[in-house]
């Protein structure tokens, strides 16, 4: 079954183009493509999507807030923030309003459909540079919280898969680096959240941090 995706982006030449990206894809279907955020309910009722390409300035509340929302109201649903700005702020508040992913749009359309498939299966994609910008922003200015049983009795193997995702690999890069397969880095990832009590990387990433698991 194709994943369904909606895009929300106010230039219409990379709005057709992203459409075009998705509808061309084996295994990615665009059920909506949108200028601006109004009517956000009627929109996501509408198209029911399962992975959204979020820009941050657009008509309408800004991409941000409605990450923010969209995350609230529909937990489930995955958001790609796509932008030009490598604003330290935005970064930082996007990850914080509950965004799976942020990667920049001059990332090269093979990316970009690699992006919404591990934001599908619950990775955390990030160009390069935004990774690097998030691990700093959060170590500067992220509160330490009071940590809820000292490491959350993560095994050292966890420990070393939460950093690396931390650091913004994607699973299959993971498994790549540590020489273990795949289907065994879901596992440990799974076996994370649980610990951790989060539902997904993005909330993972923040609270290893937050709490200084790593």
């Amino acid at each position: 079954m194709a994943i369904r995706i909606i895009i929300f982006e106010d230039n219409k030449l990379m709005r057709n183009g992203f459409e075009a990206i998705c509808n061309g894809t084996e295994g990615l279907i665009c059920c909506g493509a949108f200028a601006d955020s109004f009517e956000l309910d009627f929109k996501i009722k509408k198209t029911n999507p399962q992975v959204i390409l979020m820009d941050i300035e657009m008509p309408g509340i800004d991409g941000i807030t409605a990450t923010g929302y969209i995350t609230k109201k529909w937990p489930d649903l995955k958001i790609l923030i796509q932008t030009v700005f490598e604003d330290d702020d935005k970064i930082f508040k996007a990850i914080c309003a509950g965004a799976s992913g942020y990667i920049l749009k001059s990332t090269s359309p093979a990316r970009l459909v690699e992006s919404v498939h591990e934001v599908y299966n619950g990775g955390s994609p990030m160009s390069p540079y935004i990774a690097s910008r998030v691990l700093k922003l959060f170590q500067q200015f992220a509160p330490i919280e009071q940590q809820e049983g000292k490491d959350c009795s993560l095994t050292s193997r966890e420990k070393e898969i939460l950093l690396l995702m931390v650091e913004g690999n994607q699973q299959q890069h993971i498994a790549d680096k540590i020489f273990i397969s795949y289907e065994t880095v879901r596992t440990h990832i799974k076996r994370i959240y649980k610990k951790l009590h989060v539902a997904s990387a993005s909330e993972a990433v923040a609270k290893a941090i937050r709490q200084r698991i790593i």
